[in-house]
């Protein structure tokens, strides 16, 4: 991306999309039971109160009664066409692991396995965004949390800490292909979930050889434990290979999630917050999701910055939008085009 020398006045940016994660299915509901849902009416709770403080987009999981992360796709499409009427104007973006949490005490925290990822195709209603991971990729959600951030919680637990350690994101390029394949037949957007530049570079080869042609909608994930941390450095590296027709939203972990995202307001990216990525405010204290997504508002409102609602959140996304070819899609997204065989001056569009 592109910084000018008026590109941090708020005027000239968009308007900010805050996507809430209110899920949290890497917790307990004891971990936090103000604020972790449980019951379909707290699910569906869960989502009007983040509408209603500014989020636009809401990443969705679903969790039992039992307490547990549902892997029933029937529970997710019970809560998506609860979620149409309740709040209609969200985004609605659905968590491509489907539940990572363990299933037991001592077990594997692992995402579903290739098909039963590939069936979130079929929902119904259909979301309009899954989250899809490139690139098979280690996902220590643990490597971040200090002492402080695990007291109290289930993580305290060594069995369950272990499970969360040693996860995998299983994306191997057969299965993203045609997982894309399958999104675009039902109309789903994906939803580009970025540990590293690397997997950046495999999206774009991806465009490049036709096999996605359409809006590219990324989140840096700075949570560490293979993938980026939440360094500035990385975070800049990360911004600079983005192009200018993408919209990127930075998500980090654990009391990061704050700085990372106050610097996403002031450089017009994009946001996501909620108890899936923290439970924190300010140390030893505990902050709701609807607590963090104020907070946000407020800091964008004193950044001069206007946040989106439903309408604009869609239309930065470009929601059911596809383009037609490899050409169209690197001119709308700000690639350079595909080199013709040797030809020079090759990173201008006519």
């Amino acid at each position: 991306m592109h910084f000018l020398d008026d590109s941090l006045f708020p005027e000239n940016q968009e308007k900010l999309a805050i996507t809430a994660a209110p899920y949290g299915p890497e917790w307990e509901p004891a971990d936090f039971p103000e604020d972790l849902p449980v019951t379909m009416d707290q699910h569906v709770q869960a989502a009007v109160d983040c509408y209603n403080a500014g989020a636009t987009v809401l990443h969705i999981h679903v969790r039992e009664l039992n307490g547990k992360g549902s892997k029933r796709l029937s529970q997710f499409n019970e809560l998506l066409g609860r979620l149409r009427e309740a709040v209609p104007d969200m985004i609605l973006q659905i968590g491509g692991s489907i539940s990572f949490a363990p299933e037991s005490e001592g077990e594997a925290a692992k995402w579903l396995e290739d098909e039963a990822r590939h069936m979130l195709a079929n929902l119904d209603p259909a979301p309009d965004q899954v989250t899809i991971a490139i690139n098979t990729n280690q996902m220590n959600i643990v490597e971040l949390m200090f002492p402080d951030d695990i007291a109290g919680t289930s993580f305290e637990r060594p069995a369950l800490y272990e499970a969360y350690r040693n996860m995998v994101v299983p994306a191997e390029p057969a299965w993203v292909e045609e997982h894309l394949r399958r999104l675009r037949a039902a109309g789903i957007q994906p939803h580009f979930q970025l540990a590293n530049v690397a997997q950046l570079e495999t999206v774009e080869r991806l465009i490049r050889r036709g096999v996605y042609t359409g809006p590219l909608n990324i989140s840096w994930v700075a949570i560490g434990g293979g993938f980026d941390g939440p360094n500035p450095y990385n975070m800049m590296n990360f911004i600079q290979r983005v192009p200018d027709g993408a919209s990127l939203t930075l998500e980090a972990i654990m009391r990061t999630v704050l700085p990372i995202n106050t610097m996403a307001i002031a450089m017009g990216l994009h946001t996501r917050t909620g108890n899936e990525d923290t439970l924190w405010d300010r140390k030893g204290e505990k902050a709701t999701t609807v607590h963090q997504i104020e907070k946000l508002v407020r800091i964008a409102g004193e950044l001069g910055r206007s946040v989106a609602d439903g309408k604009e959140a869609r239309d930065i996304y470009k929601i059911g939008e596809y383009w037609d070819g490899v050409d169209e899609t690197l001119a709308k997204l700000g690639y350079p085009p595909n080199r013709k065989p040797g030809q020079l001056g090759f990173t201008f569009h006519d």
